[in-house]
């Protein structure tokens, strides 16, 4: 008798779970829709006065890290802003929203279209951040503004690429989400 009860509590949660629908994709949020990322100047445009800025190459297997001068430099702007998405209850952003960090990549690229390099070669970057005019975004249509610095080395020897920026954010009630924006630089 316990076997069976057992096995009819078995095949009832099997069922159950079978009949449960998958996420309806209508309800999952898409925070990338609500927030807008202008940058200025787009392309940006990069020059060769790197200031003396340098990376590390490790060379490994004895031989000594090679010190190498940055081939490009590049200053450019973002305004993050929420749009009027943003107020929809299904979005259910509740400001003040903070950005908790953000980060650079420079990836190179052709046309527009990154190209990862092939071969070991890496492209070789690094940003700081020159300016912000806040951390803090504290309602729709009010924007904050990030500038920043780079310097970058490609495999291809070029100038142009694409500078992928992530901005992470926490809204009030603690709800983490991501903004990346694709930037192109002028070949």
């Amino acid at each position: 008798m316990m076997r069976a009860m057992c096995g009819w509590v078995i095949a009832v949660s099997l069922s159950a779970a079978a009949c449960q629908s998958p996420t309806d994709p209508d309800n999952v949020i898409d925070y990338d829709e609500v927030i807008d990322v202008a940058a200025a100047p787009e392309p940006i445009i990069a020059d060769t006065d790197t200031g003396g800025r340098t990376y590390r190459v490790v060379r490994g297997n004895n031989q000594p890290d090679e010190i190498l001068p940055y081939d490009w430099h590049a200053v450019f702007s973002t305004t993050l802003t929420f749009n009027d998405k943003a107020s929809d209850s299904d979005v259910d952003i509740e400001f003040p929203v903070r950005i908790t960090s953000t980060t650079v990549a420079v990836k190179q690229a052709s046309g527009g279209i990154i190209t990862p390099p092939t071969g070991p070669d890496t492209e070789k970057s690094e940003f700081v951040i020159l300016s912000a005019s806040s951390n803090q975004i504290s309602a729709v249509g009010s924007p904050t503004t990030t500038t920043f610095e780079v310097w970058y080395d490609l495999p291809s020897l070029r100038k142009e690429a694409v500078v992928v920026v992530t901005f992470s954010l926490t809204d009030n009630d603690g709800r983490a989400f991501q903004k990346v924006r694709e930037i192109t630089v002028a070949p």
